[in-house]
Formats: C-alpha cells, structure tokens, sequence
C-alpha cells in the first residue's frame, strides 16, 4: 500500500510521519505565500482570525493530488486546455509534495464546507500554473472545473485518512504487534502473579499476558484493513448536492483513475453521492476505530506502568529503559515516560473522536458543514497515534527486560495458589490455608503440608506455579 509519492516510506519508523511528502514538507522559498495565493484566500484569513490552526499538510497534499487528477480528468474526457492541464499538474504536484506549505494559512474555524480551503488551493495552483504557462489560468474555470468544494473537501477527507491509515498508522500497528509477539515468545516460560481487580489472582506466564496486548493490537489492525475500502471511496463527482451538475459524466471515474496511479492505492467514485455530501459516516466509524484502538493503548501502557512500578515498593516485574531523568528535585527518578505520553495521546483521540461524532449528525439536508473539522481532527488522531505507537515499540517494548527473580519470588508468596487444592480439601479448608499463608507470610506449601494429609511430593505437583497456566 506503499505510494510512489511517499519518498520516505522506507525511513526509519521515528520518521515516519514526519518526512513523507504527504506530510509537512519545507516551503519553497522562491515563492511567497503572499503571492500565490488571491482575494479568496486574502478574505478568509481576515474573516477566520480564530485558532491561528491551519488545515493539516496532509490534507493540503491530498486536496492537491485531487487537483492535479482533476485537471488530467479534464482534459481527457471535458476538454480543458492540454497546455493548462499539464501546468495545474504539475503546479499541484508541487502542493503535493511540500513545497509551498507556507501559502496555504486559512485557520481549520472556516466555512464549514471547506470552501475556503479549497479556494485557496485553487488560487495557488492557478499562480503557480500560470507562472509556468505564460498566460491565465482561472482558479475557478481551470482548476476547479468540474468540482465544487462540497465534493472536493469530502474527498480530500477520504483521501488523506486513506494516505495515513495505509503509509503510517497501520504499520506502525504491525510493528508494534511483532515487537510484543517477539516478547511473548522470549518470556513464554516466565510465570508471574496474575493479577484481578489488582489483587493476586492465580499464576500466568508473561507471554500469555503479552499475547493479550498482542491480540488487542490485532483486532484493531483488522478493524482499519477492513473499513480501507470504505473510505477509499470519493463524493469527487457530485459537485454541489450529488447530481453532479456542471460536471462530466466519465469525470470522477477519470479522475479516481489517475489518482490511483499516483499513490498505488485503490480509490472510486461513491456509489451514492448524496449520501457521500451529506454525509460524515465513514469518517466517523474510522474514528471510532481509532477511539477503540486508543482504549486498547491506554491499556496496555497503564499496565506498562504498573509492571514497572518501584523499583523497591512496587511490582518490579519489568524494566523499562531508563529515558531521561524523572524529577527536577529528587536524583535518581526515573519515570515510565513513553507510556505516559502515549497515555496522553490516548485521551486526546478520545476527545477528538467525541468532536468528529457531534460534527458527523452535522449534515443538513445536502451538505455536512463540519467538514474542516473532521477532516483536522481525523488526521491529527491518526499522526500522533503513528508517532506515539512507534515511540512505545522501540523504547519501551523492544527494550523492556522481565525482572523474572521478582515474579518467581512473588508467585512463591501468593496465597491464591490454595485454589489448585480446591478438589482435594475444599473452599473452606483452602480457605483456612490461604489465610494461615498470608498471616505467617509463609508459603501454601509449607502450611498445606501441616494442615492436610496430602504428601509433600504431590503437594509439590499440585502447587507448582506453571503447572497452573
């Protein structure tokens, strides 16, 4: 699922968000934005001095390579101008690849279509265009011929999450698991305390426990694979309300054509426009994907941090790399700082995907007027998810070493093992026995061997810890 366009797609994964040329790239310096840019573009940065947030360069990059097959589209089945097709082309590849970020400023509060966004690419890719070609070329007429903003911003939505999901956050995912599978291999043997409700409970390996992760990190990669084809479906096409006025028959199949032969990816046109206008479904049920897999994240790092706790009065089961120093005041401290982070990161996809839910039942009648929002919100889960999900494989789970001398001791001292002895002597016996371990601090088998006449050889049998998992 890898794009031609995505030029780092083999870095290493701490840059994978952050060098792909569908994300922020470093502006060209021969152009400023002041003179790409025209009287739309000028008006709705006066009008939205709201956040001071642009719109993610992501979702620029998309909206871009919609352009850009837009205008080949145009030219091959609506006759547009070659000459003026070829320059849009490249003048928005150009967009595509970062090089004139810093023109494109309008704040993410606009006009809920995205019209403003979308006119100031128009008006960008114009200048550029022109500046190549040597005569006009009209933002409106040429650029956005046969679009409108309320088809193009719900495809650049669909189009960029599809870019993320597929080039960073799914397989940041897929490294994430086998980093986990590759520990639950190694500590397969490795018993320790189980633990429910936080108390001890009977025996487990480490590597069952890390299988857990493991499975949860999976359900949420085939929760993405699987809604892929969904949002990988474009409203590009239906112009204004879904009938597809002012535009050409064969344009969107055209255009979905092209596009997928600059990302490698599989789009089409949506099979129902009025529902892909009116409409924020799919975004939705991606974030709450997302929503889900930040559950599962927020768990496995507070786990993380529970495991690392101490180093003398708490669980002391694992260790995580020592990062940075953990406090200004007392040396020596050391913290569970990527856990910590990616915790956070965690709690504000929760808040993102309650934002993007309110701004999905936002479609009246023809047209969702939430649209910069979501497609802001959606991308942003999506970036620091990626980067935090690859922070957490490669320094902590990667690097995590079990403290199997403090399981084993532990699981010697649980009470909680009485309960393999259930079938011999009872509840109420091994109920006896577990508290006369716990009040003696002795272990079961030394009080099981007092309290019942089952012999020390098969009390051995009964009671071993890794006979129990």
């Amino acid at each position: 699922m890898q794009s031609p366009l995505d030029k780092n797609a083999n870095s290493s994964p701490d840059h994978l968000s952050s060098q792909s040329p569908l994300s922020k790239a470093t502006p060209c310096d021969s152009a400023a934005p002041e003179t790409l840019y025209k009287e739309q573009t000028a008006l709705a940065l006066d009008n939205f001095k709201i956040s001071g947030t642009p719109m993610p360069s992501e979702f620029i990059h998309a909206l871009a390579l919609l352009k850009a097959s837009a205008a080949n589209a145009n030219a091959e089945v609506a006759g547009l101008d070659s000459e003026i097709a070829i320059d849009i082309q490249r003048a928005a590849m150009e967009v595509a690849q970062g090089d004139h970020d810093n023109a494109f400023m309008v704040d993410v509060y606009q006009t809920g279509s995205g019209t403003s966004t979308n006119m100031n690419a128009n008006e960008v890719i114009a200048t550029l265009a022109e500046r190549k070609l040597g005569r006009q070329v009209h933002p409106n007429d040429h650029v956005n011929m046969g679009q409108s903003s309320n088809d193009v911003i719900p495809s650049a939505i669909h189009l960029s999450a599809t870019l993320a999901l597929s080039q960073h956050l799914i397989p940041a995912l897929q490294s994430l698991k086998s980093a986990i599978d590759a520990k639950s291999i190694l500590y397969r043997d490795t018993v320790k305390t189980g633990r429910t409700h936080l108390m001890d409970a009977m025996p487990i390996t480490l590597g069952q426990e890390l299988s857990g992760w493991s499975k949860q990190i999976q359900q949420s990669i085939s929760r993405l694979i699987e809604v892929l084809p969904r949002i990988s479906t474009l409203a590009l096409g239906g112009t204004a309300v879904g009938t597809g006025i002012n535009t050409h028959p064969d344009f969107a199949a055209t255009a979905c054509r092209h596009l997928n032969q600059l990302t490698g990816l599989r789009f089409m046109p949506a099979d129902n426009y009025f529902a892909a206008i009116s409409s924020q479904d799919t975004a939705v049920e991606v974030s709450g994907h997302l929503n889900t897999l930040a559950v599962s994240l927020m768990k496995i790092c507070n786990d993380l941090r529970w495991m690392n706790s101490g180093p003398l009065t708490g669980l002391g089961e694992i260790a995580l790399d020592k990062l940075q120093a953990g406090s200004s005041i007392m040396p020596g401290k050391v913290n569970p700082v990527i856990p910590e982070a990616l915790a956070m990161v965690c709690a504000q996809v929760m808040g993102y995907h309650q934002s993007i839910t309110i701004a999905g039942q936002s479609g009246n009648f023809q047209l969702n007027t939430m649209l910069p929002l979501v497609g802001y919100n959606l991308l942003t889960s999506i970036s620091i998810l990626s980067n935090g999900i690859n922070a957490l494989t490669h320094k902590a789970i990667v690097t995590m070493r079990a403290n199997s001398d403090r399981m084993a001791e532990s699981i010697s001292m649980n009470p909680i093992l009485v309960t393999a002895l259930n079938s011999r002597v009872g509840y109420e016996k091994g109920a006896l026995i577990a508290k006369a371990a716990y009040e003696e601090k002795r272990r079961v088998i030394d009080i099981a061997t007092q309290m019942t006449d089952i012999p020390r050889e098969e009390l051995e049998k009964l009671l071993d810890p890794k006979s129990m998992t």
